[in-house]
């Protein structure tokens, strides 16, 4: 089904049921890749996924079609991203899975060489990674997420997460020194 987000939406609320799947195949995969990334966990990324598309259909008569589709997507897939990492920590089920859920963020250094002091520099810097994103707060990893891997507009990570613009900013600000702090042994080792 081609078209624009706006017209398959109009195709949703006249009862055209399929229309939505299509959203649903455009979509899921930058969905999934934000909830990921917010939860470190492919589990909960799939039940958020889910969640955030059956939130969508259910309030679709509150989209007004002021931004886009998408933002609107990802702002309530944000949302629940926030609200399954706070149920995870009311639970108190915090596990890193730091081997598994993180390699995303460290894929940025130099291929695997055979060297052993390599691998063990990359599996110290995943573990600094690790513990860098574990100790930020739920909205300020919600927000670095959005910020430095989705590229969103502070004014859109904002109405994301309710915060207004300089809070969002801080928020940020606080996220990027904790990580800096973390990682400084290891970037003072490279220089």
């Amino acid at each position: 089904m081609g078209g624009d987000d706006a017209a398959i939406v109009e195709q949703v609320r006249t009862g055209d049921t399929d229309a939505f799947r299509c959203l649903v195949e455009r979509h899921s995969q930058g969905i999934f890749r934000l909830a990921f990334r917010m939860t470190g966990n492919e589990h909960d990324a799939e039940d958020v996924v889910q969640e955030t598309f059956l939130r969508a259909y259910r309030q679709l008569h509150r989209f007004e079609s002021r931004s886009a589709f998408g933002t609107w997507l990802h702002r309530i897939g944000a949302n629940c991203a926030v609200d399954v990492i706070r149920a995870r920590r009311q639970r108190d089920e915090v596990t890193t899975t730091a081997d598994e859920n993180e390699g995303s963020i460290v894929d940025t250094l130099p291929a695997d060489s055979s060297a052993p002091d390599h691998k063990v520099f990359k599996a110290e810097v995943r573990q600094k990674v690790v513990a860098a994103m574990a100790s930020l707060s739920t909205m300020e990893r919600a927000a670095f997420v959005l910020r430095h891997f989705e590229d969103m507009p502070i004014r859109e990570i904002g109405a994301t997460l309710g915060l207004k613009e300089n809070a969002t900013k801080n928020t940020i600000f606080r996220a990027l020194a904790k990580i800096r702090r973390e990682l400084e042994p290891i970037m003072s080792e490279l220089r």
